[in-house]
């Protein structure tokens, strides 16, 4: 399960077209209450709904991309759509072992919003963190060397949650006055 330690998180401009951002932002404008789900809305600040039936197509066929660019042959095991609210935020941490490589898509945003990855790094299985400020020791930690990247609606962005730091600050927004 481990990431090659050459690997880069990866920018991938324009893989969906036009067509297929609204006919996804049509489904997801169809959405029922009941159907997002409300656990992760006071850590990230976002609804989540997972392994939609029309994002699970979708996954199929971004598979292939997802395989060309981490150079190995994947089995998809889950998606999820994130509607971040006003008050989103992605915290620092790796994901899970089971969970390698993310290939992450773009539908839509309100404000331009950056993720930040680290350098592929071991699962931290073995390190001991402060208490306090465990997510500044992480990013004063040179061997890190967080790369940021913007993706755009259409873009996607390929990453092994597992091995690599990730995290997004406040969401940016504006208020009627700004």
């Amino acid at each position: 399960l481990r990431t090659d330690p050459a690997f880069e998180a990866t920018c991938l401009p324009g893989v969906m077209n036009d067509a297929m951002l609204a006919h996804i932002r049509k489904v997801i404008s169809g959405l029922k209450p009941n159907q997002l789900e409300l656990h992760e809305i006071k850590s990230f600040g976002r609804w989540v709904v997972h392994d939609h039936p029309v994002l699970t197509e979708l996954q199929a066929q971004m598979t292939a991309l997802a395989e060309r660019v981490s150079g190995q042959a994947l089995e998809p095991s889950y998606n999820f759509l994130s509607m971040y609210t006003r008050m989103g935020r992605c915290p620092m941490h790796q994901d899970a072992p089971w969970a390698k490589w993310t290939l992450d898509l773009c539908i839509d945003q309100s404000e331009p919003w950056p993720i930040h990855f680290s350098q592929i790094r071991p699962w931290p299985e073995d390190e001991t963190f402060p208490e306090q400020g465990w997510e500044e020791t992480i990013l004063a930690d040179p061997a890190n060397r967080f790369s940021s990247y913007t993706l755009m609606p259409g873009d996607a962005g390929l990453f092994s949650g597992s091995s690599q730091w990730h995290y997004r600050g406040p969401i940016p927004w504006q208020d009627a006055k700004g």
